[in-house]
């Protein structure tokens, strides 16, 4: 008899169909400049015949990243994207018909993961004013809870939890013997990270991306960091050659390029700091406070400025409905002033 998984049949996926190349790109929370050309053609120098022949070999990669992050290379898992290594953990650290609590909205994938394979997710609501009390999470927790979803920051919202918060969640998650996975895709957007915390500590893991600040996302290339146990059974999952040869060029080289991650942060808080401010000139209401993304509430109909916004100045947004007190709203990737300032006309020219 042919088979075929019911939990896959009664999924709900959404993949892109549309072409974005030779748009402004501010729909996907990459950074929309890039890398630097000369830095692309540096790297690309010693890509040959052999190096695109054979199979990645990633032992060398992960000791950089490792000596970059203060660890070694029993605590890291190289991953195809950080959303690969987010599916390893709900696989093997919860059961079919097991319970996960997280936020949202947040990223989709941790519910369609959780779906994908007959697990229970259990949704955790932001506040009208977009809040998220941490009390409203613990009361979502429970012994037969099996893990527990963390962002910081959150995407789409933008809120991230104090250093306090997020060890009162930790402490209930460990009584109750709950495995904790924080998602850090947009670490360099926020001051705050605990892999610190997944480096030392069991059933604590970091999820991590080269797709965001270092402009990867073609490329893909993340991490998951934790205990050398949990990272091992992480790993058992991992397909072969898993990771690429030519993310993990490119990775390297920004890692050891000095002062390359503080130029590419700087150019982003310049330019998140600028837009932050023309909205606030121009009394339009926004929201988020961490992370290269910001909601913002337009004048008029916030569906028909997206479309607008592409067909009429090439410009890729996204929007979002029931959105707390922002309603119906625009969702706007920050990144470089000169990005931030085309945006902000286009919107002063469009939304009237």
């Amino acid at each position: 008899m042919y088979y075929l998984d019911n939990n896959i049949k009664t999924l709900d996926r959404i993949f892109d169909q549309h072409k974005r190349e030779g748009y402004l790109r501010l729909d996907l929370n990459e950074n929309p400049g890039g890398l630097d050309t000369d830095f692309i053609k540096e790297v690309l120098k010693d890509v040959d015949r052999e190096f695109v022949s054979q199979y990645p070999e990633t032992l060398e990669f992960t000791e950089v990243l490792a000596d970059y992050l203060g660890t070694d290379i029993t605590h890291l898992c190289l991953v195809n994207g950080s959303s690969e290594g987010i599916r390893y953990i709900i696989q093997a650290f919860s059961a079919p018909g097991g319970k996960i609590v997280g936020v949202v909205p947040t990223y989709a994938m941790f519910e369609v993961y959780s779906k994908m394979f007959g697990r229970n997710f259990i949704p955790v609501e932001y506040t009208e004013d977009l809040k998220m009390p941490i009390e409203n999470i613990i009361a979502k927790l429970s012994p037969d809870v099996q893990l527990l979803i963390l962002l910081a920051p959150n995407n789409p919202v933008g809120n991230a939890y104090t250093d306090e918060e997020v060890e009162t969640l930790l402490k209930v998650a460990k009584e109750m013997e709950i495995t904790v996975l924080i998602d850090e895709a947009y670490h360099y957007f926020c001051p705050k990270t605990y892999i610190k915390r997944a480096l030392n500590d069991e059933h604590i893991f970091v999820t991590r991306t080269f797709s965001k600040l270092f402009s990867l996302a073609g490329a893909r290339l993340g991490y998951v960091a934790g205990w050398p146990e949990g990272i091992a059974m992480v790993q058992k999952l991992c397909t072969p050659h898993n990771v690429n040869a030519f993310a993990m060029a490119f990775a390297k080289k920004i890692i050891q390029t000095d002062g390359m991650i503080d130029h590419l942060v700087a150019l982003h808080k310049e330019g998140r700091d600028y837009l932050i401010k023309a909205l606030d000139e121009n009394g339009y209401p926004h929201h988020g406070d961490e992370g290269n993304f910001i909601f913002i509430k337009p004048r008029t109909d916030a569906v028909a400025l997206v479309d607008r916004m592409k067909s009429e100045k090439g410009i890729l947004i996204k929007h979002y409905s029931g959105i707390g007190m922002l309603g119906t709203c625009l969702r706007v990737t920050t990144g470089e002033k000169q990005y931030m300032e085309r945006f902000m006309n286009a919107l002063l020219e469009l939304d009237k």
